[in-house]
């Protein structure tokens, strides 16, 4: 009688995710604040919809680097506020209403598929347009959007209050922790602990470029902070690249070496110049070399005062100029099919909650459409654990916010109860999704009985709309899409591999760009990402998707040692080593394509041995061995 472990998983509590104590102050006061001028003013409802905008922000401010925080917070503001709008106009239209909304929803989940900035954009864009349909709003018709815009820019005032303090600390402390996970990774070479480290570190170095680059692109150059970040975390590269060099041999590095990339963190986190004081151990074969190689050039790089900005190898080239970007995002999402689908699944499910809302005649709310936005995220993980999860959260809020309706009138009382409920948002946010709406939920309901003061008579009627929202997620939005309820790591695993057998090809072609080569690499890692990301989400599922989804394990880690065998390779013909003939890389390429059609087209993995003959004492020997053990994984049936 137990639960199942895709239900387990989603309630026990992430304790090892630490409570960022500053956002739980900055809620408290952001939300409670407005609540207090409201009533001191005698407006009451402009201090609810300047709240709701202040918990926009506060639910928005995920980013550690501030010039993303600002994004993170304002953009989807303004989304937020067009769709206060936009709800606020069709009002109590009916059809109208349910016209206007399934158009939103369809241009909010098209959006959510370019990035987490337009993501949280497109939520807020929705969520606002629902509220602004269902609840009576102040004239005239711009008040509310501006009070809201306000909340969010309270927020971002809030936030900002310690930057001119800590304005260059987050890009620092998150270069100098890609340093400490490289680190780590050298250290586990030779072990059984070195994948897991290899992973840290490519998560690592995503969060790490994407910080740098994003402010960087404001500056395209001119900032010389910026640029030696950006030297700093771009020598490290030729370190992670000389990683697998080491451990597919097996070899173990001395311990002088993690501890100078220790020290070297150190100086990035502290930014420290001068001459580096290097004492190594002397390398005794190519891999070693690599790595002695990368490391004495790092230190110059880490301690350099002023790198020359105009001679910076950015690996990743460099952001292109906004409009640009825009117009690439714009024509990526209307000619992408997966940006269709997820939009058209989104305005069908919100125009079937909100015909429920405006149109059969029973005491339904805008609750309904409400829910169906915040489960129906494909960021967000599983769409069916979600809705369970959602159900559960709900109902544990309004046994928290029962007591409160109940008890504590319309007044000053609601401001330190909004204190004590808002500090609980950002606190059970990083414990995971149903404590995150556990804590939202009587927020929201505080604050939506300021407009309409309904009190405890809200608790029943929003239990059943959440389960109605849930219960047309469950139908509309994933039994209708086989590829919600289908594992969708092959076909993401394939597209991997052939990129990879493009990558062998290109990581021997004589005279080949190193930089390219890199930047592929990089690509390739992201990508695995992405596939990881898919698997722990497919993990979540219940059976039969779960169970098939574990089965593709064993693969993707195989996937990503071939990746690793083939950096390694290429690192060992750099430092001395014989290049591989032709017909030995053609050959490892084509395995690898057919192993790519072969994921393609299996549904169920089945064992299948092949051979890669060549020199057993050759450049390649390593990565024909993974080559051959990822396809006796998976193959198709003969």
């Amino acid at each position: 009688m137990a639960p199942p472990p895709w239900l387990l998983s989603g309630l026990r509590p992430q304790s090892s995710t630490p409570i960022a104590w500053a956002a739980v102050t900055r809620a408290s006061v952001s939300l409670a604040t407005p609540l207090a001028v409201g009533f001191a003013l005698d407006r009451p409802a402009y201090g609810a919809l300047v709240s709701m905008g202040a918990l926009s922000g506060v639910i928005g401010d995920t980013a550690d680097a501030y010039r993303m925080r600002i994004l993170n917070i304002a953009v989807p503001q303004l989304f937020g506020a067009l769709g206060i709008m936009l709800g606020t106009l069709v009002y109590g239209t009916g059809w109208g209403a349910v016209a206007a909304l399934t158009l939103v929803g369809l241009v909010s989940g098209m959006m959510s598929t370019i990035g987490a900035v337009a993501s949280v954009s497109g939520l807020l864009l929705l969520l606002n347009a629902v509220v602004g349909a269902g609840l009576p709003m102040p004239s005239p018709w711009w008040a509310a959007p501006l009070l809201l815009t306000v909340g969010g820019l309270f927020v971002l005032t809030l936030t900002l209050l310690a930057w001119p303090l800590r304005r260059k600390l987050p890009e620092r402390v998150v270069v100098a922790g890609t340093y400490l996970a490289v680190a780590d990774l050298l250290a586990a070479a030779g072990t059984d602990a070195y994948e897991e480290r290899r992973q840290a570190v490519t998560q690592s170095l995503n969060t790490s470029y994407d910080l740098i680059l994003a402010r960087r692109a404001r500056y395209h150059g001119r900032s010389n902070a910026m640029v030696r970040l950006l030297a700093q975390l771009n020598v490290v590269i030729p370190l992670v690249e000389a990683a697998p060099a080491v451990h597919v041999r097996r070899l173990t590095l001395p311990d002088e070496i993690p501890a100078a990339v220790r020290e070297l963190a150190v100086a990035v986190e502290e930014s420290r110049t001068g001459r580096p004081g290097l004492t190594l151990p002397a390398p005794d074969s190519p891999a070693t070399r690599a790595v002695d190689s990368a490391l004495r050039h790092a230190a110059v790089v880490v301690h350099k005062a002023d790198p020359d900005p105009y001679n910076v190898d950015d690996r990743l080239g460099r952001p292109a100029v906004l409009g640009v970007r825009i117009r690439r995002a714009t024509r990526d999402v209307l000619l992408s099919g997966a940006s269709w689908r997820y939009g058209l699944r989104l305005a069908l499910c919100i125009g079937l909650a909100q015909a429920l809302t405006s149109l059969v005649l029973v005491p339904r709310s805008y609750w309904v459409a409400l829910t169906v936005t915040f489960v129906l995220k494909p960021d967000f993980g599983s769409v069916f654990s979600r809705a369970v999860l959602r159900s559960v959260g709900t109902a544990a809020g309004l046994v928290i916010a029962a007591p409160v309706l109940a008890a504590v009138p319309i007044g000053w009382w609601d401001v330190p109860v909004m204190v004590v409920l808002a500090a609980l948002i950002p606190a059970l946010t990083a414990k995971g999704y149903a404590f995150q709406t556990a804590a939202i939920t009587p927020v929201i309901l505080l604050l939506s009985d300021l407009l309409n003061h309904q009190g405890f008579q809200l608790v029943w009627p929003r239990f059943l709309d959440s389960l109605i929202g849930c219960a047309i997620v469950l139908v509309a939005g994933y039994l209708l899409w086989p590829e919600s309820w289908h594992v969708r790591i092959g076909h993401r695993l394939a597209d991997a591999v052939a990129d990879i057998a493009d990558y062998v090809a290109y990581a021997f072609e004589p005279g080949g760009d190193r930089a390219e080569r890199v930047r592929a690499r990089r690509r390739i890692y992201r990508d695995l990402s992405v596939v990881r990301s898919e698997f722990q989400r497919a993990l979540t599922e219940p059976p039969p998707v779960g169970t098939r989804a574990a089965a593709w394990w064993p693969l993707v880690v195989a996937v990503e040692r071939i990746v690793d065998a083939t950096t390694a390779a290429r690192v060992r013909v750099n430092h001395g080593a014989a290049e591989p003939p032709p017909a030995e890389v053609a050959e490892v390429r084509r395995q690898l394509r057919e192993l790519a059609e072969g994921i393609r087209a299996s549904e169920v993995l089945v064992e299948v041995r092949t051979e890669l003959p060549g020199d057993e004492e050759g450049v390649l020997a390593p990565l024909r061995q993974e080559v051959a053990a990822a396809r006796a994984i998976a193959s198709p049936q003969p």
